[in-house]
C-alpha cells in the first residue's frame, strides 16, 4: 500500500513536469527512492548500545545513560532512521536548489529529467544524459537546445527517481532536493545495484550548478578574490538595516564569473568550502567507523559519534543552503548580512525570493517575509544551538539542521549511527591470501604503518599541511572562523524541535583534546593547517587518491592524470591510480598532466604530497609494489590487530 501511494505521488509529479499546466493547490505530493535491502551491494554490521560523547557503551555496561546528559542510543528505530534519513530527508533544501539557485530553472529541467529516466525503461544508469531545454551560454560556452549531457546522475535499476534527489510538488511547482544519497551512494556498473556509503564518481556537480540561472547564489565556493571587483558605480545600490547605502556586486558578471569556475570542476569533486577560493576535492566515502576526526581536516571531532555528527550536519546546514551562513559573512566573507543576502537573492529563480534593489526594500526585511523557515538563518530546517551565533567545535557551521517534531540533532545523530554500520563490498577481483600476506609485509616494511596503523588503518591524527605536502589553500579554509569562534554547547538529545524555552543546554567534553591538533585542524593561531589521516578500508572503491583527488590514472598507464581519465569521461582505475601514490615516476606523469590544465590549475587540483615512496628508487621490487596494492585493495573491514 506504502509502495503505491509513493507511485501515485511520482505520477503525479511526472505528470506536472511533462505537461507545465495542471495546477494542485491542496496535494503536495513528494517522493524518494529508498532501494529494498535485498538491491544493496553494501553490508550493514549493526551494534547495540549507546553513544556517550563518542565513547561506545554496550547495552550491558549502558546502566546511568541518560540523554538528558548526552547518552544517544543506537538501536534499530535509530539506525532505521539514519537510512531514511540518508536517502529521503532534505530539510527543505529543494527551496533553496530550486527556487533561489535555479538547479531546474535553466537549460536542465523537471521534465527533461522525467524524460531521460523514463526512457531507461527501468535498466538504470550510472550516469543520467539529460537533453537541454534551451540553448544557454554559461560561463563562455554555449550549450544547445537539444544537447545532451552527462549529469552523472545515478538510477537504479527498477527505480524511476533520482538516486538522492526527491522531488515534489509545492508551491504550483516540481522542486528537487538532494539528498546524503545523491553524493554517498552510488549503483554498480554491472548490476545496477546500490552501493551504500561509495561516493558516486562521475556526479557532475559543476556543470549542474554552472548550469543553473542563479549560480551566484554559491559564490562563495568559487574563486573569489573579493567580491569588490565585481562593484562598480552602476552596481545595485542597497540601504542596510543602519541606513547605511551600500552596493551589490554586478548580478551577471557575478554570475558569470561562478559558472566559469565550476565548468572547471571534475566529475566526483564538490567543494565543501566556503572560503571563495576554489579548491573542490574528491567527495569522501561514507565508510565511516574508526575514521575519526572527520572532515579533509579533522575539523570534525567533537560530539556524539567522535564528531562524526557535526560531520553529517554539515551537508544540509551549510553546503545546500548558502544563505545560513549569513550571520558570519562579515567575519567569514567581509560583507554585511544585508549584501551577503542581497547579493545570494537577487538573481534567485522564484520571484518570491527574487530580491530588486530598486524597490528600496533592505534586503534582510524582504527576506524575513519570504523566509519559509523564520527564527533561523536561511531556508532549511534548521535549530541555533545555544553557542549561536558563534562557530564552535561542535557547531562548525553555526547552525543545526533538524526537522519539526524530532529531537535535536536525531537526524544526524541518526544517520552517523547508521553510517557506522557500513562496510563496503569485497572487491570483484581477491587477490590469494599469500600475495594478502606479502602485501602487509611490505605496507609495513616501508613505514605506511607509522600513520595508517590499528583496525582502521589510521592513526586517527591531523598531520599539517607542510608535512604531507598537499595542496595548502584547503587545509586553512576554517581560518577566519577565529573571528567568531565560541564554546561548544548543544541542546540535550531528547530536546524537541522546535526548541522551547528553558530547554537543557549541555557542555560538549572538549578538555582532552590535543591542542595542536585543534590548531591543526582549524588553522587556527597561524598554524598552516592540516588534512586527517584517511582509514584504508574500501579502498578499491574510492579512486582517484590523495586529498585533492588528483591521483587518477586509467585502465591504461598511458591515462595519467585527470585529463586522461575523469576530463574524457573514463573512470580512474583502482589498481593504477594507487600505483601511482607509491610510485613516484608514474606520480610525476600524473602531476604533469594535471598541471597542463589550465582549469585544473584553476581549481587547484595537483595530486602532489604524500611523497612516500615504495618504488624501485627505494629498494622495492614490482612484486612488492603489486603484493602491497593488493593487499591494500583487499581491505574491506575492520582488521584484527
Amino acid at each position: 500500500m506504502r509502495k503505491q501511494k509513493w507511485l501515485a505521488a511520482l505520477a503525479i509529479i511526472a505528470i506536472v513536469a511533462a505537461i507545465g499546466f495542471i495546477t494542485i493547490r491542496y496535494l503536495e505530493p513528494e517522493y524518494a527512492y529508498m532501494p529494498p535491502k535485498e538491491k544493496v551491494m553494501s553490508k550493514e554490521k549493526r551494534v547495540y548500545g549507546y553513544d556517550f560523547w563518542g565513547r561506545f557503551v554496550s547495552n550491558e555496561e549502558a546502566e546511568g545513560m541518560r540523554p538528558s546528559e548526552g547518552a544517544v542510543k543506537v538501536d534499530d528505530q535509530l539506525l532505521d532512521l539514519g537510512r531514511e534519513t540518508f536517502y529521503k530527508e532534505t530539510f527543505g533544501n529543494e527551496v533553496f536548489l530550486t527556487d533561489i539557485l535555479g538547479l531546474t530553472d535553466g537549460p536542465i529541467t523537471v521534465a527533461n529529467m522525467t524524460k531521460a529516466i523514463a526512457a531507461l525503461k527501468g535498466k538504470g544508469t550510472t550516469n543520467l544524459q539529460v537533453e537541454l531545454a534551451k540553448t544557454a551560454t554559461v560561463g563562455g560556452k554555449t550549450f544547445k537546445k537539444g544537447e545532451k549531457i552527462d549529469t552523472g546522475i545515478d538510477v537504479p535499476k527498477g527505480a524511476y527517481a533520482p538516486l538522492g534527489m526527491p522531488v515534489k510538488y509545492a508551491g504550483g511547482k516540481v522542486k528537487v532536493g538532494i539528498s546524503c544519497a545523491a553524493c554517498h551512494a552510488t549503483t554498480d556498473p554491472k548490476t545496477m545495484k546500490v552501493i551504500e556509503g561509495v561516493t558516486n564518481p562521475d556526479l557532475n556537480t559543476g556543470l549542474m550548478l554552472a548550469l543553473a540561472t542563479n549560480s551566484a547564489a554559491y559564490f562563495t565556493h568559487a574563486e573569489m578574490a573579493s567580491i569588490k571587483q565585481y562593484i562598480h558605480d552602476k552596481s545595485p545600490v542597497i540601504t542596510r538595516a543602519n541606513g547605511k547605502k551600500e552596493r551589490l556586486p554586478d548580478p551577471d558578471q557575478l554570475e558569470d564569473a561562478v559558472d566559469r569556475v565550476f565548468l572547471k570542476w571534475p566529475r566526483g569533486f564538490f567543494d565543501s568550502t566556503i572560503d571563495m577560493k576554489s579548491n573542490p576535492t574528491q567527495i569522501p566515502d561514507a565508510f565511516t567507523l574508526g575514521d575519526h576526526p572527520y572532515s579533509w581536516s579533522g575539523a570534525a571531532m567533537a560530539g556524539p559519534f567522535k564528531g562524526l555528527s557535526v560531520f553529517s550536519n554539515n551537508v544540509h546546514a551549510q553546503n545546500s543552503d548558502s544563505l545560513s551562513q549569513s550571520p558570519g559573512s562579515q567575519a567569514l566573507f567581509g560583507m554585511s548580512e544585508d549584501v551577503y543576502v542581497g547579493t545570494i537573492l537577487q538573481r534567485a529563480a522564484d520571484q518570491k525570493y527574487r530580491y530588486d534593489p530598486k524597490k528600496g526594500e533592505n534586503p534582510g526585511a524582504f527576506f524575513e517575509k519570504a523566509d519559509p523557515t523564520p527564527g533561523v538563518p536561511g531556508v532549511n530546517q534548521m535549530i541555533k544551538p545555544p553557542s549561536f551565533p558563534k562557530i564552535t567545535l561542535a557547531a562548525p557551521d553555526g547552525v543545526h539542521v533538524g526537522s519539526p517534531d524530532r529531537k535535536a540533532n536525531e537526524e544526524n545523530n541518526a544517520v552517523s549511527a547508521w553510517q557506522n554500520t557500513l562496510e563496503p563490498p569485497a572487491p570483484p577481483k581477491n587477490a590469494d591470501s599469500q600475495t594478502v600476506k606479502l602485501g602487509r609485509g611490505v605496507f609495513e616494511k616501508a613505514g605506511c604503518i607509522s600513520c595508517h596503523a590499528g583496525r582502521y588503518l589510521t592513526n586517527n591524527k591531523v598531520i599539517s599541511a607542510k608535512e604531507i605536502g598537499t595542496e595548502p589553500t584547503r587545509a586553512q579554509s576554517f581560518k577566519k572562523t577565529e573571528k567568531i569562534f565560541g564554546k561548544s554547547r548543544i541542546y540535550a538529545p531528547n530536546t524537541e524541535v522546535p526548541i522551547r524555552e528553558k530547554a537543557k543546554v549541555l557542555k560538549v567534553p572538549t578538555n582532552k583534546f590535543d591542542r595542536e591538533q585543534i590548531k591543526l585542524a582549524w588553522a587556527k593561531d597561524g598554524s598552516p593547517g592540516g588534512y586527517k589521516v584517511p582509514s584504508l578500508i574500501g579502498l578499491y572503491w574510492s579512486a582517484p587518491y590523495m586529498h585533492d583527488g588528483g591521483a587518477a590514472v586509467g585502465s591504461s598507464l598511458k591515462e595519467a592524470g585527470i585529463p586522461e581519465t575523469l576530463a574524457k569521461g573514463k573512470p580512474a582505475d583502482p589498481y593504477n591510480s594507487l600505483l601511482s601514490v607509491i610510485d613516484r615516476d608514474l606520480r610525476q606523469r600524473v602531476i604533469e598532466s594535471n598541471s597542463a590544465s589550465r582549469d585544473l590549475q584553476t581549481v587547484r587540483v595537483t595530486g602532489k604530497g604524500h611523497e612516500f615512496w615504495v618504488d624501485d628508487k627505494n629498494g622495492f621490487s614490482e612484486k612488492e609494489q603489486k603484493a602491497l596494492i593488493d593487499y591494500l585493495l583487499s581491505v574491506d573491514k575492520p582488521e584484527n590487530k
